[in-house]
């Protein structure tokens, strides 16, 4: 389980966030939302240990976690430009951390990973030769090959659109339930957020807005703010909305 008591951060004398605490269960899929500016990205740096808290605790399994560094942390990220290496083929890609570390993932398991992602026939091509779909699902295959505590997501969905997007969702669900992985996704889109999690944090302004399970979120905002940016601002489809939590929930998102 993952545990952030009463986190504190401030850039210049500008606070970012105030006051954040949230637990992570094992295993759980878990998006922070909110619009640009909100924090949810220096709270997924602070988890990862890139940025170091003012206040608060930050702990892992009962670890205290809070001023490790970050390659002690054990948490791995998938970055929204996927961080490729140019030089490299897909394969390549994929195990180049195991030069480090060859022991963590064994050979079978890096080929069970690449058929879970559906890239048996990319693995000598280029970065370049990739599809934004490809280089997603390359990315992730190198994140996990190091057997992460917690994955990490940055915007995983942003650049991608359509049956692209739906298919890359659904292996990140895969991998998350398959492996028991707990997953932290930063993302600005409602229905991504809503559609892909077991519960979703909301940031506004720096402080949490909402935590809870999609269904709570959707049929009982707790303030003006979640319900205008849940529901009018982006304007989630009815339809989905209608087909995961029924009549009632699509209603009001009308």
């Amino acid at each position: 389980m993952l545990e952030l008591t009463h986190i504190q951060k401030s850039f210049d004398g500008v606070t970012v966030l105030k006051d954040i605490s949230m637990q992570v269960e094992e295993g759980e899929i878990v998006s922070i939302l909110g619009p640009s500016g909100c924090g949810k990205t220096t709270l997924l740096n602070l988890i990862l240990g890139i940025v170091e808290a003012d206040a608060g605790t930050i702990c892992y399994n009962g670890e205290d976690l809070t001023r490790a560094a970050m390659e002690k942390r054990g948490f791995n990220i998938v970055f929204q430009d996927y961080a490729l290496f140019p030089n490299l083929n897909v394969y390549q890609n994929i195990t180049y951390g195991l030069k480090n570390r060859p022991g963590i993932s064994t050979q079978k398991e890096v080929e069970e990973l690449i058929h879970l992602l559906g890239l048996e026939e990319h693995l000598s091509k280029r970065v370049d030769q990739l599809s934004g779909g490809q280089k997603q699902r390359v990315a992730l295959a190198r994140t996990m090959v190091m057997k992460p505590r917690i994955l990490l997501l940055d915007e995983p969905l942003s650049a991608l659109d359509g049956v692209i997007k739906e298919s890359i969702k659904d292996r990140i669900k895969t991998i998350a339930r398959e492996f028991h992985l707990t997953t932290i996704i930063v993302t600005h889109d409602p229905e991504e957020a809503l559609t892909l999690s077991d519960r979703v944090l909301i940031i506004d302004q720096g402080t949490i807005a909402q935590y809870g399970c999609p269904a709570d979120i959707i049929q009982k905002p707790e303030n003006d703010f979640v319900r205008t940016f849940i529901l009018n601002q982006l304007e989630i489809k009815r339809n989905n909305i209608y087909a995961l939590f029924g009549a009632d929930a699509a209603g009001r998102a009308g």
